[in-house]
């Protein structure tokens, strides 16, 4: 799992973004939250963990959940 933190929640949309410990920058769609978060409660800040999938726009998170 990569770790990281909510770097930016547009809640209208449905998607965000995470900043990962790594120094890359990671799209996440609500759809890819484990039930341990809850998107329309999440806000920039909030540590995280998650998977990296590959997508026809590149790289995106999966499973985010709770660190």
């Amino acid at each position: 799992m990569t770790t990281g933190t909510v770097k930016k929640v547009v809640s209208d949309r449905g998607f965000g973004f995470i900043a990962a410990d790594d120094g890359k920058e990671y799209f996440f769609h609500r759809n890819g939250l484990t039930a341990s978060l809850d998107f329309d409660r999440l806000s920039g800040g909030e540590k995280v963990e998650f998977e990296i999938e590959q997508s026809p726009k590149g790289p995106r998170a999966k499973n985010v959940q709770s660190a």
